[in-house]
């Protein structure tokens, strides 16, 4: 017999709690709902239901398969829901939030994405705040740092690392760092949101780790203000690569310590963790991770 329907048939008896009701619900006789379950059994060799004339109940394996294959059939829902989907046109308003250091590299991801859906509209806020996805209803976050909430989901779109950098000036006055311990000497611009907070982190060539405590007079949750400060000759900044990649182009920041970098972090998609995810996120999420792929050469 046909397996999958014979695990919807026991998962409607135990639902219904008896044969007869989960027949009527079913529109299918006693007879062949009780041929269904019996199958399942003979194939497990082992009792899903204990029988009785007036109602059945679930044996302690037949709990634990019930709670399994409820759970496998409802994804199976889902997959075809969500293939469905795929001839509709996604529609409605999609709530956006994005780390500001990164807006530049999504609006022709944006621009792109709302040619191709001209029936969904765009709600999109910037920032460097940690934000509560979940009790501000934001549908989709694009960001730099990691995120942890339980109830989050993060996909990976590219991995990037920090490189340490200063304006040509500020060498001037000022000893270059050779080794990370070096750091411990310098009035560092510092970022609210690195992940290690105060103990920059690097590898060197074998990928060793080793971490130093910095200390500084400027502490900001804006990458673009630090950005000026480093430019302007302020300090040494532990700076997103995607942010300064112009600037060290341009020469108005040069990079330090050549033979240590940042550790790999990542540009994630985050979004919450949700049964049913809407077409227009998932649309998005997979056009973005597209075209970052064919740019990771910015991010690295």
């Amino acid at each position: 017999m046909d397996r999958l329907t014979s695990l919807s048939v026991f998962g409607k008896v135990v639902e219904c709690g008896g044969f007869s009701a989960a027949a009527r619900r079913l529109n299918m006789s006693v007879t062949m709902v009780g041929t269904h379950v019996q199958s399942l059994e003979e194939r497990l060799g082992v009792r899903l239901l204990n029988r009785t004339t007036r109602k059945v109940s679930l044996t302690e394996t037949g709990k634990f398969y019930y709670d399994r294959t409820a759970q496998i059939l409802a994804e199976l829902d889902d997959a075809d829901r969500t293939a469905g989907a795929l001839t509709t046109t996604p529609r409605g308003t999609l709530k956006l939030y994005a780390n500001s250091a990164i807006v530049s590299f999504l609006l022709p991801v944006i621009d792109e994405f709302l040619a191709l859906y001209p029936a969904i509209s765009l709600n999109l806020h910037t920032g460097d705040a940690m934000i509560d996805m979940i009790d501000e209803a934001y549908d989709l976050a694009i960001r730099s740092v990691p995120s942890h909430h339980p109830s989050l989901i993060v996909r990976k779109l590219t991995p990037w690392r920090h490189v340490l950098v200063c304006a040509p000036a500020y060498l001037d006055n000022h000893a270059e760092p050779r080794v990370p311990g070096d750091l411990m000497d310098h009035d560092c611009l510092q970022y609210t949101y690195y992940p290690y907070g105060d103990e920059w982190t690097f590898e060197d060539a074998n990928g060793q780790r080793s971490s130093v405590r910095v200390k500084g007079t400027i502490l900001s949750n804006n990458a673009e203000t630090l950005r000026h400060l480093a430019i302007a000759g302020r300090s040494v900044w532990l700076a997103p690569s995607f942010v300064v990649s112009g600037d060290l182009t341009a020469g108005s920041l040069v990079p330090l310590l050549p033979d240590h970098r940042g550790v790999e972090l990542a540009i994630n998609a985050v979004y919450p963790d949700k049964s049913h995810l809407p077409t227009k996120v998932r649309l998005f999420v997979d056009l973005i991770a597209d075209r970052f792929a064919e740019h990771r050469k910015w991010m690295t």
